[in-house]
């Protein structure tokens, strides 16, 4: 128990403390609260389930780096521990022989509990401490090619330093509190290292040393805390509750990627797409207080991977170090002046990114990188008229001709071409069952039409009643809308609803799962609302009915590549897998698969432009990985992963045959 001269004194720290920490603190909330839109509190229940989940478990933190991740889940829920260990201390500290949790079984348990926690931590906090600044780890650091802040280049390294010292002193001193108190009290086997501890102060006889060095113990173990919590939202520290707060309240969307629409109509809005950082909506605000600065979303990044500027990473740095220079000023209301194209990433590293998603993905926090940089498309191309000339082509071809190929033909060559194929459009069949949206890719690619035609071969097989919108089919204008090119987007969705709606259309199969994404879940925005499946998944229903039958030849070993789209976009890993599984063929995995595969790189509009410059292709980079499988071939369920794979085998003259999981099935059935 302190003096009563103490217990003022802490009394008035506190107070310093909390006046302090509320400022800090309000400044952060009001910085937040310049973004758009507002926080999503919808189903409730839930997501205050998924914070805690996140929160208690360190589930996100957990899901690879598996030496790291584990100790710094026991940081972590060290400090968790600590919220109760810190009131215990502060109790025992009013009231005359208190002991937190009593002296029965229930306190046994919460003292050796504390014993091994704070020992784990503080071993937790050396190997990051000793990690950072003796080892040097290279995952901790960002390419001097990426844009990062002048300030972060030094800021990142004294802030871990103050956090990792805080932890360490914080704990530790607590931790020696309590062997002062057994050298002073007895032994107590339920504080097992504190009583090994103990045994270093054996040379100690005086009483009131150990009295002293108890009290300096606990003042400083909660002194530091005190000190600490304003300077709390200043660290990177604030992702300890930032991150609850980010999964609490982030939008909950129907899939990765899905972007809200922009409202043309309202004259009052002046800006569309993001150009500074109050643009941002708060969400993406918060993401930045949120950052651990862990850098396992360039990890994945296929455009960080393959030396482009783009670190999803140091974009969120970025933005946090900006936040941090400019708060008071954006906290009062002013604008703030700078670009996001000027300090958070460069021009080159915006138009980089794949929209894959993998960083939002791994992303332990729930930060979402990938929503700014698309935001921030739309700024470039709506307003500013900056963007990859290349683009333009894709632009005028889907204004023009309803194609980014930009070609005036017929839509259904390829159902023509195809050797026996009974195709009907659905003026022709007007009482179909399932429309097969066949996609631009389908229509003139002439890789993307022999997966049409195999397509259409495996449904003439199973004798489903199917039809085309032919010329009345369009772009969904999926890579207009990655681009930043909203206006173009919104302008082909509501043409092509329009054209779903008359057809009642009521069940789509595509081969393509960028169309999957825009049909399926950016569509409703526009009023249309459709069963849309993916053509592996519509094989898989029929392989269950029982309507496909396969030749009894030799057994072929397949790498099956996961589009993006499909996979961590849609969800869905398991269809094409079983489809493989059930034709017969021997699946061997890349070590990237399922939700960690890796990109083509034909995402985010990126088909339809040069690739960044940077050490490697990301294609190839894929495609060496596909390589190393021995696979006999390498088996792709999207248009634009085949030509990406196929165009890099050709390029490191591989010779590895890459094949739609389409044509793979067609050739196999009896």
């Amino acid at each position: 128990m302190l003096s009563t001269t103490e217990q003022i004194l802490f009394v008035a720290v506190v107070i310093v403390s909390v006046y302090l920490s509320w400022r800090s603190f309000r400044t952060m909330f009001k910085v937040i609260g310049r973004g758009e839109g507002s926080f999503h509190f919808d189903h409730l229940p839930a997501r205050i389930t998924e914070a805690l989940s996140v929160f208690i478990t360190q589930k996100t933190v957990l899901k690879n780096r598996p030496l790291t991740s584990f100790l710094h889940a026991w940081i972590a829920w060290a400090f968790i521990l600590y919220f109760l260990v810190n009131l215990g201390d502060v109790l025992s500290a009013y009231i005359p022989d208190f002991h937190f949790m009593g002296r029965g079984a229930l306190g046994n348990f919460y003292r050796l509990f504390v014993d091994i926690f704070s020992v784990l931590a503080m071993v937790g906090v050396v190997f990051f401490l000793l990690r950072r600044f003796v080892f040097g780890s290279k995952r901790l650091k960002i390419r001097d090619n990426v844009l990062l802040s002048a300030q972060a280049k030094n800021g990142i390294q004294r802030d871990s330093l103050i956090v990792g010292l805080f932890i360490l002193f914080h704990v530790g001193f607590r931790f020696l509190g309590e062997s002062f108190a057994i050298r002073l009290e007895g032994a107590d086997p339920y504080q097992p290292f504190a009583v090994l501890t103990a045994g270093l102060w054996s040379g100690i006889a005086d009483p009131a040393t150990l009295v002293f060095l108890r009290h300096l113990s606990w003042w400083l173990a909660l002194g530091l805390i005190l000190a600490f919590i304003p300077y709390f939202p200043y660290s990177k520290h604030a992702h300890l509750f930032m991150g609850p707060i980010n999964f609490l309240t982030r939008p909950r969307r129907s899939a990765y990627g899905t972007l809200e629409p922009l409202d043309f109509e309202n004259d009052d809005i002046e800006q569309f797409g993001v150009a500074k950082l109050e643009h941002l909506p708060k969400t993406q605000i918060l993401d930045a207080y949120a950052c651990i600065m862990c850098n396992r979303c360039q990890d994945v990044c296929p455009a960080y991977v393959t030396g482009k500027e783009l670190s999803p990473s140091a974009l969120e740095i970025n933005k946090r170090y900006f936040v941090n220079n400019n708060g008071a000023a954006l906290a009062a209301g002013e604008e703030s002046g700078s670009n996001l194209v000027e300090f958070a990433l460069s021009e080159s590293a915006l138009w980089a990114c794949t929209s894959c998603a993998a960083c939002v993905e791994v992303c332990p926090v729930g930060n979402e990188p990938m929503y700014d940089i698309l935001n921030i498309r739309r700024d470039r191309v709506l307003m500013e008229s900056q963007f990859p000339k290349e683009l333009q082509g894709a632009f005028t071809g889907m204004e023009r001709n309803q194609n980014p190929w930009n070609m005036n033909k017929d839509r259904l060559d390829w159902a023509r071409e195809g050797e026996g194929l009974d195709v009907k459009t659905v003026d022709e069949n007007p009482d179909f069952d399932i429309l097969y949206w066949v996609g631009c890719a389908g229509a003139f690619d002439q890789k993307g039409q022999k997966i049409a035609q195999s397509f259409a071969k495996i449904m003439n097989k199973a004798n489903v009643n199917f039809a085309v919108l032919g010329n009345k089919e369009s772009c969904t204008g999926d890579s207009a809308r990655r681009a930043g090119n909203e206006y173009l987007f919104s302008m082909m969705a509501e043409a092509n609803v329009e054209t779903l709606n008359q057809a009642k259309v009521k069940k789509i199969v595509t081969t393509c799962p960028h169309c999957l994404h825009t049909l399926k879940n950016e569509y409703p925005q526009f009023g249309g609302e459709y069963e849309v499946v993916h053509h592996t998944q519509f094989i898989r229903d029929l392989l269950d009915a029982g309507k496909l039958s396969f030749k009894n030849d030799s057994v072929q070993k397949v790498t099956f590549h996961d589009p993006c789209y499909l996979g961590r976009h849609n969800k869905e890993y398991d269809a094409p897998r079983t489809d493989l599984h059930k034709a017969g063929f021997d699946l061997i995995e890349m070590e990237r698969n399922r939700n960690n595969s890796f990109c083509c790189s034909a995402g985010g509009a990126q088909m339809w432009k040069e690739e960044e410059p940077g050490t490697e292709r990301i294609r190839q980079n894929r495609l060496k990985e596909a390589r190393e499988t021995q696979a006999d071939v390498v088996c792709t369920a999207c248009p634009f992963c085949l030509t990406m794979l196929r165009d890099a085998s050709n390029e490191l003259e591989a010779d590895v045959k890459v094949q739609d999981l389409a044509e793979i099935i067609a050739e196999k059935l009896d």
